[in-house]
């Protein structure tokens, strides 16, 4: 099927209020594109280097985000352009994060990454890291004048048992429903979680029944991914 097939498929079936981010990585620029012109703004990457390479061939008013993992001396490089950070893993990157975005005059939207996966190789906060991190009495964190946390990522483990996958995103959900009753809802505050990203190509329907109101699709929508360039 085409990009254009592959993205109405898709679309279609999106309930109201979720956003499709699509997964670009290793793609070429003709094919971001192809689903631009399509009306599509909203574009993933998981590499510094390459989301550079693309945010310098490609139209200004995509909403660029980085999924991947971000290390702390790479964050000046995308702070003037990201639009939507889903991978802050501690609050050392969550300041550097804060820091580029001053020098760039600019207030960054982040997510905070939580450790779902039963699975060594996957990123993210434990349960403790999260809570200590939104106490709502936590000076360092609203001391943070360029960010806005707004919302919790997590990626499920890689397996066909769709019970454990489906387990893992109701404990985020669970996660990001606690957080969000305790945060202050008051305007200005720069946190306040909305945007709970989770599902990807194999497991969004999952993701959705379960609370996800954006997914990262890649491989539906681009077709399977070749080498990294």
């Amino acid at each position: 099927m085409s990009i254009a097939e592959n993205i109405s498929r898709i679309k279609e079936q999106l309930p109201a209020g979720v956003t499709l981010v699509a997964v670009s990585k290793t793609k070429p620029a003709e094919d971001i594109k192809e689903l631009y012109d399509l009306g599509h703004r909203d574009f993933a990457e998981n590499y510094v280097r390459e989301l550079e390479e693309k945010y310098k061939q490609l139209p200004i008013d995509i909403r660029w985000h980085f999924i991947g993992h971000l290390q702390s001396n790479k964050v000046k490089q995308i702070a003037a352009f990201v639009q939507l950070i889903h991978s802050v893993d501690s609050l050392k990157l969550l300041k550097e994060i804060n820091k580029q975005a001053e020098k760039n005059n600019r207030v960054i939207d982040c997510l905070l990454q939580v450790h779902i996966a039963q699975e060594e190789t996957k990123f993210g906060l434990d349960e403790e890291e999260l809570n200590e991190i939104l106490n709502t009495n936590s000076i360092e964190l609203h001391e943070l004048k360029n960010v806005r946390v707004v919302g919790l990522m997590g990626m499920a483990s890689f397996t066909d048992d769709m019970n454990k996958v489906r387990g893992e995103f109701h404990l985020l959900k669970t996660l990001f429903d606690k957080h969000a009753l305790l945060l202050p809802s008051a305007d200005g505050t720069n946190c306040q979680l909305t945007i709970l990203s989770m599902g990807m190509s194999a497991d969004y329907k999952i993701a959705m029944e379960e609370g996800s109101n954006m997914v990262r699709i890649g491989s539906l929508l681009f077709g399977e991914r070749t080498k990294n360039i």
